[in-house]
């Protein structure tokens, strides 16, 4: 059965410790991301998992067996790294089928598993090429025929799209999806690139400073952060985060005190259970509704960038207190730099965080 389980799992390099008791589980045919920014730990929880690292605490667990004592290569995972490291005077088709060599099967079999694998990613025509031969996005998914024509206990992809550019990471993306949606295998994806994470991954584990700040489904992590952190990391253009003085709750409305000017928010009901008086109000830029005068649920911010995004324009704009505020408007929606906005937000995108930084929830 093919499934990873990491119980408690702690790395110290010296008194710094880069993971700190991470606990995941990772089913058969589903794919985990670890996203985080540069130094969270994602690449060293990866490479405990693999066995290249070893673990100071906790336990490694693939498919229900523990791993902490088995060397990389005693645990049959296969792994496809940010750079390919393909044998230059290997042929594609060779390379592909390197990993078979030490596999007690025979040459039938042997070239049905390269046949099926270069068709699933159109590797065909260039099978008799060497690397140097073929394109970058070839040469990456050269790498991942090479890792899924075992039949390993699981994958694992060290930031595998980071060497190609828009295009081929958009068109990747789907093929690497397209391949593990059709095998029973836990999968495992470090990166850096949230748009890789919510398109790729069943699940996603937000990262930072050895920990896991999060684990849910891509909706689950945008929808429902479950703090300031995931807050601002996932989602682009950047959630805002507006530090407010909590005051009240009045038919359904938080009352806040937002730079000495009080503003309605529509909320939950588990706002008005803070005794704190500090919280930060997430709203995402595209919560926003301009309107034509104040009124006491907006937020009123001066136009100062304009970008154009094609079918949407994003508009960097100076609050009252000073702060910045990311609208997204239709591309319809005309304006100037120096406009005043007055913004309601939608009460289904807007956020409240205790002084704690974690979600105020029901």
């Amino acid at each position: 059965m093919s499934t990873i389980s990491l119980r408690k799992l702690t790395k110290r390099f010296g008194s710094f410790v880069a993971v700190r008791e991470v606990d995941l589980e990772v089913a058969a045919g589903e794919v985990v991301c670890l996203l985080g920014p540069s130094g969270c730990g994602k690449t060293t929880t990866l490479r405990m998992i693999a066995g290249l690292e070893r673990a100071s605490a906790g336990d490694v667990v693939i498919g229900g067996r523990r791993m902490n004592a088995l060397k990389p290569e005693r645990r049959n995972v296969a792994m496809v790294f940010q750079f390919y490291a393909l044998y230059p005077a290997l042929t594609v088709a060779e390379n592909i089928a390197f990993p078979l060599s030490a596999e007690p099967i025979d040459a039938t079999e042997r070239r049905q598993r390269l046949t099926r694998v270069s068709q699933i990613l159109h590797l065909d025509a260039v099978l008799d090429r060497l690397p140097a031969q073929i394109s970058e996005g070839e040469r990456q998914r050269v790498a991942v025929a090479r890792a899924i024509v075992r039949d390993p206990n699981c994958f694992l992809f060290d930031e595998p799209l980071s060497r190609l550019d828009i295009e081929l990471r958009q068109t990747m993306r789907s093929q690497i999806k397209e391949v593990l949606s059709g095998l029973s295998k836990a999968t495992v994806i470090v990166t850096h690139d949230q748009l890789e994470a919510l398109t790729m991954a069943d699940r996603i584990a937000v990262m930072r400073d050895g920990v896991i700040e999060q684990l849910g489904t891509p909706h689950e992590v945008f929808a429902r952060p479950d703090n300031v952190f995931v807050a601002g990391f996932i989602g682009t253009p950047q959630m805002n985060l507006i530090e407010a003085d909590f005051m009240r709750v009045e038919n359904g409305c938080a009352v806040l005190a937002v730079g000495g000017r009080e503003t309605r928010l529509a909320v939950n009901d588990a706002v008005a259970r803070l005794d704190a008086s500090k919280v930060t109000i997430g709203i995402r830029p595209r919560a926003f509704m301009p309107i034509d005068q104040a009124a006491p649920d907006t937020l009123t911010a001066v136009a100062e960038l304009i970008e154009p995004m094609g079918a949407e324009t994003l508009v960097h704009a100076r609050g009252e207190t000073g702060q910045d505020i990311r609208v997204v408007l239709p591309r319809e929606r005309r304006l100037s730099v120096g406009e005043t906005l007055h913004l309601q937000c939608d009460p289904r995108q807007t956020h409240v965080f205790a002084a704690s930084g974690k979600a105020v929830r029901s």
